[in-house]
C-alpha cells in the first residue's frame, strides 16, 4: 500500500524535537487522532532549523519528515504560499480524499505558527 519510503520515515521520522522559538504551532486532525507540533528557528526572514514531535498514521508522520526537510532554509514568505498540491507532489504517493488531512497537517500548522 505505501511505499518503502513512506514507511521508512513513519519508523524514522526525521527532524523531531524541540526549539526554543516563538515560532511553535501544535496541530490536530481531529478526524483521525493525528497530532503534531511545529518549531520553526526564524532569523532574517529565512528557516534555518525545524524541528516537530508527531504522533499519526504514517501519512502524516512521513509528510511532516519531508516538510521539515524541504522547508530548512526556505524563506519564510515561500512557506506560506506552499500548497496541498506540493505537500501531495512531495509526499509521491496516491492519498484518498480522506487521508488529505493528514498528509497537509505538518504544512498547515508550519503556516499557522506564522500567524502569530
Amino acid at each position: 500500500m505505501y511505499k518503502d519510503e513512506i514507511l521508512d520515515l513513519y519508523k524514522n521520522p526525521r527532524n523531531v524535537g524541540e526549539l526554543e522559538t516563538e515560532y511553535h504551532e501544535e496541530g490536530e486532525n481531529s478526524s483521525c487522532g493525528d497530532s503534531t507540533e511545529i518549531f520553526l528557528d526564524i532569523k532574517e526572514g529565512k528557516i534555518v532549523d525545524v524541528k516537530h514531535r508527531t504522533e499519526g498514521c504514517a501519512i502524516s508522520t512521513a509528510s511532516v519528515s519531508i516538510l521539515t526537510d524541504e522547508i530548512k532554509g526556505m524563506e519564510v514568505e515561500e512557506l506560506k504560499r506552499l500548497d496541498r498540491d506540493w505537500m501531495l507532489d512531495k509526499l509521491g504517493i496516491e492519498v484518498s480524499a480522506l487521508r488529505v488531512k493528514c498528509a497537509v497537517l505538518g504544512l498547515k500548522t508550519a503556516q499557522k505558527s506564522l500567524e502569530d
